[in-house]
Order: C-alpha cells, then structure tokens, then sequence
C-alpha cells in the first residue's frame, strides 16, 4: 500500500511512519511525486472536474509534498497546503514556489488556520488512518464558506488483510452533514497510480448549502436487483471490502449524482455482475427504509428482473465478490446480509413497503431465529388482501 499518510491523529497506522525520514524519497511512487506525464495529466483532470471552475481557495489537508496544491495552482486557485511533517512541508514550499500558495505544518485533524473559510478542502488518503474519523469530518466541514465541497480520496488497501475505508461507509458518515455527496470510483483508472490496481480507491466530493448550520435531513439510496430464475435468485459473496465480507447480498450500490433509480439499478447490474438491462426489463418490487447497527437511515429500492435479460450474470468485481450463486426464494441461506435478506423476505411475502431499523447492538449478519427488525406498513394487494404482516 502506497499511501500519503502524512498527518492527522495519532494512529497505529500513522505512529509507525517517520514521514519527515520518507520525505526525500516520497515522491519516487507515481501518484506521490506525479513525475510521469501521463499520470501527472491523470490527476490534473480528475482535480479539474473536482475543483470549482471559477478561483477559489482551496484547503489542501495532508498535503504531502505539494503534488496536488501544485495542480490546483497551476488551474488558478489559491492554495493553502497543511502537513504535520516540517520536511514535506518545506518540499510542498520548493514546489509551489511563484504560485498563490501557502504551506504551513500542523496537524490533519485542527489545521492552524485560525477563522479562515475554504471554497474546498482538499483531502488524499488521510482520514482512513484517523482513529476517530466521524468527528474529524464535521470539524472540515465546518472549515468551508457556504456553498463549499469536500474532496476526500481514499480506498481500502490490500486483499488478505484490507484496511481503509470503504465507499459506502464514508457516504453514509457524509450523508447527514452534506447537501449532496457524489463517489467516483477511481480504481479502474490506472493512470492515476501508474499502474493497475485491484483494491479499491475512490473519491467523494460532497457539496454545502451552509456549513455553518445543521444540514437539511438526508438519506443514501440504495438499489437492489432481484434476479429471478424460477424459483431461484441471484446472490453476490462480499469479499474485500471492508463491510459484511464473507456473507451474500443481493447485487446493489448507491444512487449517484444526477441519478434515478431505475437508471442506477441499471448500472449496477452492468458494474457488477455483466448484465445490459433495458428499463422495462424491469419492475419495482419493494420500497424498504433501513437503518443498520449504529448507522444512518437509508432508503432501499428492490427492482425485480428475469433471468434471461440483458445476458448472463458474471462476477464482474471479483475484488469486491467471492463468487455468484443461485439460491431458492424459499429456502434462502442463513449467512445472508439482514439488510438484504429482510427485503427478499418481504419481497417473498408481496410487502412492498416495510422499514427494517436495527437497534445499535445487532448485527450485520442474518440471525436465524433472532428478532425480525422488519415491520411492513399497512398496503393492499390487488386482490384485495390485507398486506400488514
């Protein structure tokens, strides 16, 4: 794992660098020192979409050795680069000689930057090493003008062992606090790193109506595909990410920004498992609001697809998924996500609304013969029957 780790607070992770002795040497990787005109070009496009197009004042947290406030200035903004290490931090200066920038040394988790308001804080592979991160992110977020954004890239690293943080579950720790949160998945770009990799890396640009105040409730939107072949659905093994490995979902993923979620189920079921669905391939079968062990509210849409259409499901993200199986709609397995298993069971069952809210103990994990958290509002079938289980 090659990661500019740089500053923030006292981790394992962090506390196991000297990073002002990896300074001299800090740039030799390719998304580091962005020596290679290719990668160089890579991340100068991917700053461009993220960046507002008009000046601004960027905060670039974690700075490194300036590769990144180097791009932002060179596109016209105004940088304020913070690094814990003094020796990165003199090499950030070095680099941004003649440009409207600053560079100071201070910690990730209270930059020493007094009163001052961003347009943009800026963040690479920083917050996945703080030992408590959820409030590091307010305090950022408190950090920008009204009508900012947030830029943090990050990732899970290694396969055996991983360890980061996972897309969803840094959109879900935005998602309260943000106006929008968007995640642009960033593994598949090989330039950006200057080479192929098979973990996954990320970015989330999450966008402020007014910092300063509570934001406006929120929720991610999440979609499933039910797969049909009979009697029989399709089921995903997590693996590698950080999150429920090891136990089946349903194939799935988040909304994304400018999305409905006939359009997102659609792409995921391409990203995932290979599938080229048309919108009347397809049906929604259930509406579930959902809230995990600790987590946030979500909402759920399950769509319902038959085998056959759009082609035949492969394991697409094998980095992400163990392998794909089909399993009968009546006697599904027991190592299941609850989230996913209580909505086939209300699928099963012809509920199409229903909340399914874990209290902070539960677990993750399908319980046979635990406590059902599933409650299915009040509805009608078409034939008259009474709906409420």
């Amino acid at each position: 794992m090659n990661s500019d780790l740089s500053s923030g607070q006292e981790s394992t992770v962090r506390a196991a660098v000297d990073w002002d002795a990896e300074a001299a040497t800090f740039d030799d990787e390719p998304d580091h020192g962005l020596r290679d005109p290719d990668v160089r070009d890579a991340w100068a496009g991917r700053m461009k979409e993220w960046l507002p197009s008009a000046r601004s004042h960027i905060l670039d947290i974690g700075c490194g050795t300036g590769s990144l406030s180097l791009l932002a200035a060179e596109q016209g903004h105004r940088v304020t680069g913070v690094d814990l290490s003094p020796r990165m931090a003199e090499r950030a200066r070095a680099k941004l000689a003649g440009h409207d920038a600053e560079i100071l040394v201070g910690d990730a988790a209270a930059p020493p930057v007094g009163d001052r308001r961003f347009d943009v804080v800026l963040v690479r592979h920083v917050l996945w090493a703080l030992s408590d991160p959820e409030p590091v992110l307010r305090h950022w977020c408190g950090l920008l003008r009204q009508g900012g954004r947030l830029v943090l890239v990050e990732g899970v690293w290694g396969e055996k062992s991983p360890v980061g943080i996972p897309a969803h579950r840094l959109a879900d720790m935005l998602a309260p606090l943000a106006a929008r949160v968007h995640t642009e998945r960033l593994s598949g770009d090989a330039r950006l790193w200057g080479r192929a990799v098979h973990d996954e890396r990320y970015a989330v640009v999450a966008t402020f109506a007014d910092p300063r105040t509570a934001a406006r409730h929120t929720e991610v939107v999440d979609v499933h595909l039910i797969l049909r072949r009979g009697d029989e659905v399709l089921l995903a093994r997590r693996a590698g990410t950080g999150y429920a490995d090891g136990l089946l979902h349903a194939p799935s993923g988040h909304v994304e920004d400018g999305e409905d979620v006939r359009t997102a189920v659609i792409r995921e079921a391409h990203e995932e498992v290979g599938l080229d669905l048309a919108p009347d391939d397809l049906r929604a079968a259930l509406v579930m609001q959902h809230r995990g062990p600790g987590g946030q509210p979500r909402i759920g849409w399950f769509f319902e697809a038959e085998y056959g259409a759009g082609g035949e499901p492969v394991n697409r993200e094998p980095d992400k998924c163990s392998g794909l199986s089909w399993h009968p709609l009546a006697a599904l397995p027991d190592d299941m996500v609850a989230y996913c298993r209580a909505g086939l069971d209300a699928y099963r069952a012809g509920h199409r609304f229903v909340l399914h809210w874990h209290e902070d103990g539960d677990a993750i994990a399908y319980e046979p013969g635990g406590v059902s958290r599933a409650l299915a509002l009040g509805e009608t079938r078409a034939d008259g029957g009474d709906l409420r289980g």
